[in-house]
Parts: structure tokens; C-alpha cells; sequence
């Protein structure tokens, strides 16, 4: 029966999931390395520290839902490619940096090849992956990104601390260039050629145009989740220290990657079987059990724990959003619902960020974390709501059809 199964692993599958690790390991790489580079290298302020990765996500935010209608109009392939060069390209520009001012503006540049370059991969693994399979390769798909965002950090601030910003700058240059070669070995399969109405309609550059609607209902709850997300991303390193754990801060992410691996095989493929609702609501569940464990962790145990729910939870939930997105939208909108769900949720973590830091300076992380706990079990509402009811309608008149 399993032969049956129409093929995942395929040339192009495996290529656009390299290409996507890479462009994510040097992502994260840049990510925790950009601020200690403003404040040792350049003597900038703190806040000038965090602008770095404001700016960067701002451009690839704006340049998104434009980079969903080329997509559209000249091909994801085309538009990956472009992407990569200048993601690739200006990764070398950061060795001739010597301001503040020259940063952020190679960081905005940088952000809008990463933003073409994130939409681009997210609508070719979109068109490649099988529709009988779409939750299980979606699920290993993003867990290219899951996996370079244990590398990616590890690894740039161990050659910063080790070898100096050189060799941290140099091997981002690699990483970069390895996602290029990697995005080169993609084709994608020829569609019938468009109708003249059709282009005339993609000519437009309307809200509805840049924005595929049916996935911002998703996206929305997307970016609900992600502003608890950006709480680990940002300061977990900092509440270890903090708890007196610091020293296994840095194997968050390992188990939680770990977890990832093992869970990724079942998880994708009961969403196929079985459903989005059936994994999101226990999905939703062990996001919330494990920021629980979290906000009350003072063990090096229970700090590892929390990571293992986070990433059954968060893990799961992140994939299975992106492939409710571009399910919803019709197969010639999937670029531009790529989009919009990566536009959106970027906001959710940016947004987070923010929120985050002000209320960290009003209550301890442990507490936040803790009452986060409280805060996902609200988004199974909100996702019942914009999203799962609808699911859980249309599936109850598919078992109706079927028993009648």
C-alpha cells in the first residue's frame, strides 16, 4: 500500500529543503551574531542592537506579498534564484561594513532577498509535494528551517567567540552560497500557458491581489501563536541564566530539534489521514503544557522538558498553519498565500518581540512564560473560530455524504 503512495522524496523536493536549511541556518547565524557585532565591533547602543533584526524582518515583511505576485506572473523558480544571489551576494557586503548606518541598510537589503527567497521556496515545495502527502512534506520541509535554527545560532556564535567576526562572516558567506548551488538543481514542471485574462488580472497590484484572503484567517492565528514563539527565540538563553541553568541553554533547541525528528514521520501523516484539527487542538495543548513547564522550571531537567512539549507543540503547529494556508487558496494563489502567511506571522514575531520586552521589564520571565501557558489555551478558541470550526463543518458533511 505504501508503494501506492505517490513519491515525496523527490530531486526537487530534497534540493528546495537544502536550499531552505542553508538560507535559514545563515539567517539564524546573522541573527544572534548582528547585535554583539553592533555592540563590540561597531560601539553601537543596545537599541541600535535590536534594530538590526527589526530592519532585516521589516524588509522581507513589505517585500512579500510584491514577491508572491512575481511569483505569479514570472515563475518561483526565476524569483528564487534572484533571491538567492542577492541573499548570497550581500552576505559578502557585511566584511566592508564600518557603521551603523551602512549595517542597517545592508540589512534591509539582505531582508528583502530573504523574504523573495522564503516566499519563492514555500510556493515550490507548495507545487511539488503530492496533495495526498502535502501535511507530511510540509512537515518535513519546515523542519529545515526547525533544524537551522539549532545550527544556525550554535555555530555563529561559537566561531565569533573561537575565531573572530571574520571567520563568523565567512562562514555565513558559505552557508549563503550553498543554498544558491542547492536552489540551482530545482525544476519545476511547466504549466498550461495563462490566458490573456488572466495576465491582464495579475497586472494589478491590488490589496486583493497582493493578498491571498482565504489564508489570512490562518496567517492571523499564525501570528496569534507567534508572539509566544518570539519569547523563546528572544530570551529562553537569558531565563536559563536566570533559573541557574545556563550552562544546558544552548540544548534548548537540540531537543526541541530532536523531538522535531522524531515526531515529524506521525505527525504529518496523521494530518493527512485524519485531518488540521486533529493535529492543531493537541498541537495547541503541548504548546501550552510545555510553556507551563517553562515558567516554573528550576531544574536543568524540567528547562528540557519544556523544550520537548515546545517542540511537539509550537513544532507541529507551525507546519500544519502553512499547509492549512495554502490548502484554502486555489493552486494559481499559493504563492500569494505563501506570502501572506509568512507576512503575517513575521509580524506575530516581531510584535512579540517587542510586547515581550517591555512587559519582561514589569515581571519575571518565569511569570510571563508561565501565564503564556494561559494565553495559547485562548488561541484553541481563536482557531475555532477563523479556522477549525469550518474544518470540522466540512468534514461532517463528508461523513454525512458517505454514510447516506
Amino acid at each position: 500500500m505504501q508503494s501506492q503512495q505517490p513519491k515525496l522524496w523527490t530531486r526537487n523536493f530534497i534540493s528546495v529543503s537544502v536550499s531552505n536549511f542553508f538560507l535559514f541556518m545563515t539567517f539564524y547565524f546573522l541573527l544572534v551574531t548582528m547585535p554583539v557585532y553592533v555592540l563590540n565591533e561597531l560601539e553601537g547602543k543596545e537599541s541600535e542592537a535590536g534594530l538590526v533584526t527589526t530592519v532585516f524582518l521589516l524588509s522581507a515583511i513589505i517585500i512579500r506579498p510584491i514577491a508572491g505576485r512575481w511569483i505569479e506572473k514570472i515563475g518561483a523558480r526565476m524569483i528564487l534564484l534572484a533571491s538567492l544571489l542577492i541573499f548570497s551576494g550581500v552576505t559578502v557586503i557585511y566584511f566592508s561594513v564600518d557603521s551603523i548606518g551602512a549595517l542597517m541598510v545592508t540589512r534591509f537589503i539582505h531582508g528583502i532577498g530573504f523574504g523573495m527567497a522564503t516566499t519563492a521556496t514555500g510556493s515550490i515545495v507548495a507545487a511539488i509535494i503530492p496533495d495526498s502527502r502535502r501535511g507530511e512534506g510540509m512537515g518535513y520541509f519546515v523542519l529545515s528551517s526547525n533544524l537551522a535554527m539549532v545550527a544556525g545560532p550554535f555555530l555563529g556564535l561559537t566561531a565569533m567567540q573561537q575565531w573572530g567576526v571574520s571567520t563568523m562572516l565567512l562562514m555565513g558567506v558559505i552557508s549563503a552560497f550553498i543554498g544558491l548551488m542547492a536552489g540551482l538543481f530545482i525544476s519545476i514542471p511547466k504549466k498550461q500557458p495563462k490566458t490573456q485574462k488572466e495576465v491582464q488580472v495579475k497586472g494589478s497590484f491590488s490589496f486583493k491581489e497582493l493578498f491571498e484572503l482565504n489564508a489570512i484567517p490562518i496567517a492571523v492565528t499564525g501570528a496569534f501563536f507567534a508572539i509566544v514563539y518570539s519569547s523563546i527565540l528572544s530570551f529562553v538563553s537569558i531565563y536559563a541564566v536566570e533559573i541557574g541553568v545556563g550552562h544546558v541553554a544552548s540544548y534548548f533547541f537540540v531537543v526541541y530539534a530532536v523531538v522535531l525528528l522524531i515526531s515529524r514521520p506521525y505527525s504529518g501523516k496523521w494530518y493527512d489521514l485524519y485531518g488540521a484539527n486533529a493535529i492543531v487542538y493537541p498541537s495547541i495543548i503541548l504548546f501550552a503544557i510545555g510553556m507551563f513547564i517553562l515558567g516554573v522550571a528550576d531544574s536543568a531537567f524540567l528547562f528540557l522538558v519544556a523544550a520537548a512539549f515546545a517542540g511537539l507543540g509550537w513544532g507541529t503547529l507551525f507546519p500544519s498553519y502553512q499547509t492549512i494556508a495554502i490548502t484554502v487558496a486555489h493552486p494559481k494563489r499559493r504563492p500569494v498565500a505563501t506570502a501572506t502567511f509568512l507576512s503575517i506571522y513575521d509580524i506575530g514575531i516581531g510584535l512579540g518581540s517587542f510586547i515581550v520586552g517591555l512587559a519582561a521589564a514589569k515581571v519575571s520571565l518565569g511569570t510571563l512564560y508561565m501565564f503564556s501557558s494561559v494565553y495559547i489555551l485562548i488561541g484553541v478558541v481563536i482557531y475555532y473560530l477563523l479556522q477549525g470550526r469550518r474544518f470540522s463543518e466540512e468534514r461532517q458533511k463528508q461523513k454525512q455524504v458517505v454514510d447516506n
